[in-house]
């Protein structure tokens, strides 16, 4: 049997490839993106970047209402845009099986906060399926199309960053292929109009009692017995970690938590004398273990908030830990805006001419930092546009101070609808989008404005400014990235028009464009005012009296030159 070393992400897309998935879509975002990115390389799955979350979703119910197995992935944010059809999709349940894959990601390495996504499973009412490695990554894919065939309901497949990104040994294996069986009307089963809805509630609370009984004796929730004084409860990449420390113990593994298999978890009380729950984030687990009357140990020993690992384990239980190094000690290292970045100069003249910016998630949220200050706010996805609109409504006065700053992928995602509102509600909210033609945080992903699909086919480009006109926005500006003086103009211009603005700010992501030749400094010119330093390029280096550049950094944006005031910086001259 051929094997590959894969990650969480790839697995997962091995599964579903293997599971004969028909259908599949995302939104990308970290830790969640590779899996649809590798889901492309199989040409037997239609596979698409949907516009977000929502949508994606929207399709992957479509899919299965057609008898086809369908696949929907997101980080953990994410879910919360796809959580209107997704509480309704436990309700109608599925034809062709329905996983929905929410990659969490505790400790936030690229996020705006830590949420435990197995709450969902249980205020949504889905099944709920967690790996702890590689191959079950692949394996509960195709367990998960057949559950949710078998029960009726969808499947959240739920990960985290550990999970997606670690690389474990995986076993290969041939398509099992699942022609759709067709789409047949069935309207009380997927109308949920009142009179169904209340019906399908009653039929809901019966599949999960069936889905329950089946956990109880589901292989993959096992006891694994050892010592039994110490008895450890735990799922997903907890279970590794609990392992790796305290292998002597016996172990209740987890791999389909909810609905719970409750009457397991009361076998297993019964052969131990001391119960821990080992977990990560929300006490989700501990807490209804608790609830059925059985006393475990566990948040009062781990912490609820960030990433586990061993080390933390070992502390929690006086383990020798003398082999392991810990970092925290290391100065904090945050992200920059990269050389050449075309938000760079944006950000630059917003604080020059010192306005207020409500921001966004993508990678101009680095532009929060010095010396640019240039971002006040970042909540979430499209929140920018209606944070201005709201600091408007409250102080008008703020209309002419303040700007909304969002890029191309996310305007597209959300932020239409809340340029919509500032439309609808009189507002004189200017917005502004960096468009680099990309989805440029995540990895370069296509969206609808770059007329490319992630099938590598060419479709029609939605364009910001044309969307705008469509609303009615008169004042619109479409300006270079690296042109500072058209950026001041245009800012100046659209704060102080009596009504909605919407400049866009555009150049291609560096890493798709073409490298220009870098600049230097004329070190006999150069007075050591160090103004160009304010542009926060990491190419820009302050020597003892001025500055030089880092050719090998350099992209060659000249914005540092349109700076200089003594024309001090032009192109190198080695090049």
């Amino acid at each position: 049997m051929a094997k590959a070393l894969f990650s969480g992400n790839e697995a997962i897309a091995r599964g579903a490839y293997e599971g004969g998935c028909l259908v599949a879509c995302a939104y990308p975002g970290t830790p969640s993106t590779e899996i649809l990115e590798n889901i492309s390389k199989y040409p037997e799955i239609y596979c698409e970047w949907s516009t977000n979350e929502k949508v994606a979703l929207d399709v992957a119910m479509g899919a299965s209402f057609a008898g086809a197995r369908a696949l929907v992935a997101m980080k953990h944010v994410g879910l919360n845009v796809a959580a209107d059809p997704l509480f309704s999709a436990a309700y109608i349940g599925t034809t062709g099986g329905l996983i929905i894959v929410t990659a969490d990601d505790p400790s936030m390495h690229s996020s705006q906060n830590e949420q435990d996504n197995r709450n969902y499973a249980r205020a949504a009412k889905l099944l709920m399926l967690e790996p702890s490695d590689s191959q079950e990554a692949k394996e509960f894919v195709k367990i998960g199309f057949d559950l949710s065939e078998k029960f009726d309901l969808p499947v959240l497949l739920r990960i985290t960053t550990r999970i997606a990104h670690s690389r474990s040994i995986v076993e290969l294996n041939e398509r099992e292929a699942h022609p759709p069986t067709g789409y047949i009307k069935d309207m009380p089963k997927r109308n949920l109009l009142p009179v169904n809805a209340r019906r399908r509630r009653l039929y809901l609370e019966e599949r999960l009692r069936k889905v329950e009984e089946f956990a109880n004796v589901f292989e993959h929730n096992r006891i694994e017995r050892g010592d039994t004084e110490i008895g450890i409860i735990a799922s997903g990449v907890a279970y590794m970690y609990a392992k790796e420390v305290l292998p002597e113990a016996t172990f209740l593994k987890l791999s389909l938590t909810w609905p719970l298999p409750r009457q397991l978890i009361r076998e297993f009380a019964n052969m131990v004398k001391k119960i821990y729950v080992i977990e990560e984030c929300d006490p989700f687990l501990e807490t209804e273990i608790r609830a059925m009357g059985i006393n475990v140990i566990g948040k009062e020993l781990l912490p609820n908030i960030g990433e586990l690992n061993p080390t933390i384990l070992r502390e929690a239980f006086n383990r020798d830990k003398k082999e392991y190094v810990m970092f925290d000690d290391l100065p904090p290292r945050p992200p920059v805006l990269c050389p050449g970045c075309p938000h760079r100069g944006f950000f630059y003249m917003v604080h020059k001419l010192n306005l207020y910016a409500t921001g966004d998630i993508g990678c101009y949220t680095l532009g929060a930092f010095p010396p640019l200050d240039a971002m006040d706010t970042c909540v979430c996805m499209g929140a920018s546009i209606g944070n201005a609109l709201g600091m408007e409504k409250a102080i008008p006065e703020l209309a002419r101070k303040t700007v909304a700053v969002i890029g191309d992928s996310t305007f597209l995602h959300t932020g239409v609808p809340e340029l919509m509102d500032v439309v609808y509600n009189k507002g004189k909210t200017t917005v502004v989008v960096l468009d680099n033609r990309t989805t440029a945080m995540t990895g370069h992903q296509d969206h609808p404005g770059t007329g490319r699909t992630l099938m590598g086919e060419q479709t029609k480009s939605i364009m910001p400014e044309d969307i705008a006109r469509a609303m009615g926005i008169d004042d619109i500006h479409v300006v270079d990235a690296y042109d500072l003086d058209a950026i001041k103009s245009a800012l100046q211009k659209a704060t102080s028009y009596d009504g909605p603005s919407l400049i866009v700010v555009r150049a291609p992501c560096i890493f798709l464009a073409p490298r220009k030749p870098p600049y230097e400094v004329d070190t006999s010119k150069c007075i050591g005012c160090r103004l160009c330093l304010e542009l926060g390029c990491p190419a820009i280096v302050p020597t003892d009296d001025k500055v030089r550049i880092d050719t090998l950094l350099c992209y060659g944006c000249d914005l540092c030159r349109q700076v200089c005031k003594v024309g001090a910086i032009k192109p190198s001259s080695s090049d």
